[in-house]
């Protein structure tokens, strides 16, 4: 696990005299749901990321979590014209927790644009970012020692460099950070 003093986040709190408690990343958070699933029965559903992600990452919970309740895990897009075929899954599914693999910041986007017309089963919409890439295996999580010198977002800049401009916001964070501090 990484080091929660390196984060930027836990960083910023600190400096702005505002500290957090401690660190919860997205992979952790999607391992505790699907463990409260395998516990209470809770139905999960897994959307987005490319072709097949979605189900190499059930079927990777699905081991971790033998008993997990996934009643879905399927590969898509925020695309308006995809909606309604989105809106049937899951009517057909009545998932309790829908866990959307967009990338930020259209996964949020699109859970705040369709919250209203989604089944009332639902009790919880949340953006996962690339965890789905991580949990199939698609996407390595840095390895142990980056992650607890808070460097994670270097390695993903070596590994994707592609991603360089979202790498640049996390930098331009701390920039305005120190700004708001000095």
């Amino acid at each position: 696990h990484a080091n929660p003093k390196v984060c930027g986040i836990i960083r910023a709190g600190s400096l702005l005299n505002a500290p957090f408690r401690g660190r919860a990343t997205c992979v952790a958070f999607c391992g505790r749901m699907a463990e409260f699933s395998a516990q209470s029965g809770s139905r999960l559903l897994l959307r987005g990321a490319g072709p097949g992600i979605a189900e190499r990452a059930a079927h990777e919970l699905s081991k971790r979590y033998p008993n997990v309740n996934i009643v879905g895990a399927y590969a898509g897009s925020p695309k308006e014209d995809a909606f309604q075929e989105v809106l049937s899954r899951l009517n057909t599914a009545q998932p309790d927790v829908l866990l959307v693999a967009y990338g930020a910041p259209r996964q949020d986007l699109w859970i705040g644009e369709h919250r209203n017309a989604l089944p009332p089963s639902l009790k919880v919409a949340m953006g996962v970012g690339g965890v789905l890439d991580y949990l199939s295996g698609h996407v390595p999580l840095a390895p142990a020692w980056i992650r607890r010198i808070g460097m994670e977002g270097l390695y993903r800049l070596i590994k994707q460099p592609w991603r360089w401009r979202r790498i640049l916001r996390v930098f331009s964070f701390g920039l305005l950070i120190l700004r708001k501090k000095f």
